[in-house]
């Protein structure tokens, strides 16, 4: 499909389209009418009084006035100077949503960028150029400074840039498919790189991923209940509704479906002496639910984001051009930070669980590790070390990077936001959140089919039936690796949601 990017009514789902997807963008006649009339105020402007961006230096060298001639001179100096990342290169799916994200700040006409520069964005993202982008250099306010110039640097045809799957000159790469580089004028250069594009587009990416992750939580502990030998009794609606949170209304439903029918489940209502189950069980709609609330605020901080113009200083309709603050990226870093904390505990809860069933004092007569022959094979015993280290992991990303504001520029920047860094880690939390899921899933599923003669539930075992064609089920010690690997790959693919939903329907 083709994105018709008008600026206002940008998507999650979009982003994710054009990071991931590789599909193509085009500008609306609306936007580009919305560019033209913000550049014409710019250019209005700067024939007249000095203006921040338009005809002075930038940061703490704001007082200082620049001559026409020298202006266009100006902009590409800003781009060049502001090109000052270092570290290893950011995920091209990152760069792409950055470039995006930038073109969609600049078509709602408050930049005073021309449409050709906006064009100019698109141009790399539906060519398949990726500037590279080092990791380190932005502190969220203003914006994404050094990532967003090693983008607008590849438009003037200089840097490195990934092309066919190499790195090479951005100018070789811009001939290649028959483009040009761009000669930046007033107030152009401030505009490519003051935004959050790059914080904005690894949260869409991050809470897209989470959304997933959370269904798939419900699934896996579903499992582990079954593989336990526990109740569901805890999961009952009336139970639940005498705690209306929203997030754990909706995990606990799952948990419902997914149990529904479980002849595993039915096998031990009457005769069991255990009076209730480790917290880790039952408490696993308060924990998951938890984690959902806080991810549907996260949900409506990105969206109320996807809507706003990130610059400074701001085109207004009636002419003017005001310094704000709007590039603070605070709203991001927060959600960031809160988003990790919550799904670090939903790590940390699911590696309570598969140490549980690893353990023959706690796992209702499994053999210990569900080794073969315990002693001479470990089963899964050291699954449960790989998940721990993760858990450790994600506690120290789950230290908020939001509270470290260093001072900048003189003392011009006196509080930034660290955005950049609470959403890096953040993603680094979901891909090990991920992993840690996959762990627990081939342990239940292994437990799961030591308790045969007694089958799971449907759902479930649709979710056991799925991992089998790809990961084998009990016997001795085999290379373990890959077979946690291929489990974290169903996950990522939704390979074992859809299988499950094609028996329950759609999960929350």
């Amino acid at each position: 499909m083709t994105i018709r990017l008008d600026g206002p009514g940008v998507t999650i789902e979009d982003v994710v389209a054009v990071a991931r997807g590789g599909e193509e963008v085009v500008l609306t006649l609306g936007a580009i009418d919305r560019l033209a009339a913000a550049r014409a105020i710019v250019e209005r402007l700067a024939e007249g009084e000095p203006t921040y961006g338009v005809s002075t230096g930038f940061g703490s060298l704001a007082m200082v006035s620049i001559p026409p001639e020298k202006r266009s001179e100006l902009q590409a100096s800003l781009v060049r100077s502001h090109a000052a990342g270092m570290g290893p290169p950011v995920e091209s799916e990152v760069v792409r949503a950055m470039i995006f994200l930038r073109a969609r700040t600049l078509a709602l006409g408050a930049s005073g960028a021309r449409p050709l520069v906006a064009e100019a964005l698109l141009a790399l993202v539906n060519n398949g150029i990726t500037p590279l982008v080092p990791e380190y250099g932005s502190l969220g306010a203003s914006g994404d400074l050094a990532p967003l110039a090693h983008v607008a640097l590849a438009l003037l045809g200089e840097g490195t840039v990934y092309h066919n799957g190499e790195a090479v000159a951005a100018a070789g790469a811009l001939a290649a498919v028959g483009l040009r580089p761009i000669t930046l004028v007033e107030k152009e250069g401030l505009a490519l790189t003051n935004g959050t594009d790059g914080i904005l587009g690894m949260l869409c990416l991050a809470v897209h991923d989470a959304a997933g992750l959370l269904t798939q939580a419900d699934i896996v502990a579903a499992l582990t209940v079954e593989a336990l030998m526990a109740t569901d009794r805890a999961f009952a609606a009336d139970l639940q509704a005498l705690r209306p949170h929203p997030g754990q209304a909706a995990s606990a439903s799952n948990l419902r479906r997914l149990l529904s029918g479980s002849p595993i489940i039915a096998s031990h209502r009457s005769d069991d002496l255990r009076v209730q189950d480790a917290y880790s069980i039952r408490c696993t709609p308060q924990v998951h639910g938890a984690a959902r609330d806080t991810l549907e605020h996260v949900f409506g901080v990105t969206r109320r984001e996807l809507a706003s113009a990130i610059d400074n200083p701001m085109v207004l309709p009636d002419g003017r051009v005001e310094s704000c603050g709007n590039f603070h990226g605070a709203p991001l870093g927060f959600a960031a930070d809160f988003l990790a904390i919550a799904l670090s505990e939903v790590g940390a809860i699911a590696e309570r669980r598969l140490d549980r069933m690893l353990d023959r004092t706690r796992n209702h007569g499994l053999a210990p590790f569900l080794a073969a022959d315990p002693g001479v094979h470990s089963g899964m015993m050291i699954g449960q070390y790989t998940v721990a280290s993760m858990c450790a992991h994600n506690r120290r990303l789950a230290a908020p990077a939001s509270v470290d504001s260093m001072p900048t520029s003189g003392m011009q920047e006196d509080h930034v936001s660290m955005a950049w860094g609470a959403v890096r880690k953040l993603r680094l939390v979901v891909d090990n959140l991920r992993r840690i899921l996959a762990v627990e899933m081939v342990a239940a599923a292994r437990a799961v089919d030591l308790r045969a003669p007694l089958e799971p539930a449907e759902a479930t075992g649709a979710a056991v039936g799925a991992l089998r064609g790809h990961v084998a089920g009990p016997g001795p010690d085999r290379y373990l690796s890959p077979e946690l690997q291929t489990a974290e790959e169903l996950l990522r693919a939704g390979s074992i949601t859809e299988a499950v939903e094609s028996s329950t329907g759609r999960l929350d």
